[in-house]
């Protein structure tokens, strides 16, 4: 897996100082309706409390996400189907 592929988050219980800090990461995985030849994809990393989703054309951390509620992405699949 490409260091690309993970989206590093720090845990909220650690403090600004530095030294032992807690961090989890995602994997994003592109949507299965985005082609191979780049431009507009969907990328999503889903985690016990969010589905966080991005545009691909972004590179890593460089580009908004968006968050929201395992739920509402449910719904929202759920709905497409």
């Amino acid at each position: 897996m490409s260091a690309d592929a993970l989206k590093w988050f720090k845990s909220s219980y650690s403090g600004s100082e530095g030294g032992a800090c807690l961090e989890v990461a995602v994997e994003w995985r592109k949507s299965s309706y985005s082609g191979d030849e780049g431009g507009q994809c969907l990328e999503v990393a889903v985690s016990p409390t969010a589905v966080h989703i991005r545009d691909s054309k972004h590179a890593p951390d460089s580009g908004p996400t968006f968050h929201i509620t395992p739920t509402a992405w449910a719904a929202f699949t759920n709905a497409l189907a």
